[in-house]
């Protein structure tokens, strides 16, 4: 399997790049620079020598051929790195784990896109795609080190039954992820404005907490 990040050179980008390449998928990195994304590439192969990390790096429009594709771009780029490449993305699971937030002092606050998530107007904007949310409540600098064990709960959603399986599949092939399905894409709303809750608790301890739920019967 081969799976593109668009915008992939940043943080949430990286860690996720990193994961899935270590989980034994081919990882192309993507980015409106392509030599910057081939140098964050050789970057993250280096940092993790034993790993042996199949990961390239590549314009987007290269992350967008690969077999499945994870969007992580900044909130505000999103619509304008996707539509150029809705053919490109045409028939794919696309994977939005980007979150609409704005800082204010000490805290994040979640702001509402026209379709109510992000991912919901990724669906729109894709109309050829099958969207699913996923990966939102990870720790960035966490899951860009491949030494620090990750223990969370991911939660999917989609209006595609095929795209929630594919994106279960990938989110519980990563060790110490657990994938839960979380129903349909209405679902991103408040998955999304909950990283904001999630990020400021952790600003405000100092921690990396993740999103653990108790109770659930065994899932992937």
């Amino acid at each position: 399997m081969r799976i593109g990040i668009l915008g992939g050179t940043g943080p949430a980008g990286r860690g996720v790049a990193v994961r899935l390449a270590a989980a034994g998928s081919e990882v192309v990195v993507g980015s409106r620079d392509g030599e910057r994304a081939q140098g964050v590439a050789a970057t993250l192969r280096d940092a993790w020598p034993d790993h042996r990390l199949a990961i390239d790096g590549g314009s987007n429009r290269e992350a967008a051929g690969c077999d499945q594709v994870v969007v992580a771009t900044p909130w505000e780029g999103t619509m304008a790195t996707v539509g150029p490449l809705a053919d490109d993305l045409s028939d794919k699971v696309v994977v939005s784990m980007v979150n609409a937030l704005v800082r204010e002092g000490r805290e994040f606050l979640a702001l509402m896109p026209p379709r109510g998530s992000v991912a919901a107007s990724l669906q729109a904007a894709l109309p050829g795609a099958r969207v699913a949310a996923a990966f939102h409540h990870l720790p960035a600098a966490d899951m860009e080190r491949l030494d620090t064990p990750l223990e969370a709960d991911v939660l999917v959603c989609s209006d595609h039954g095929d795209a929630t399986d594919a994106t279960l599949a990938l989110v519980g092939g990563i060790d110490g992820l657990r994938a839960v399905d979380a129903g349909s894409l209405a679902q991103a709303a408040p998955i999304e404005a909950f990283t904001a809750v999630l990020i400021t608790v952790n600003v405000r301890h100092r921690a990396h907490a993740t999103v653990r739920l108790a109770g659930l019967p065994a899932v992937r």
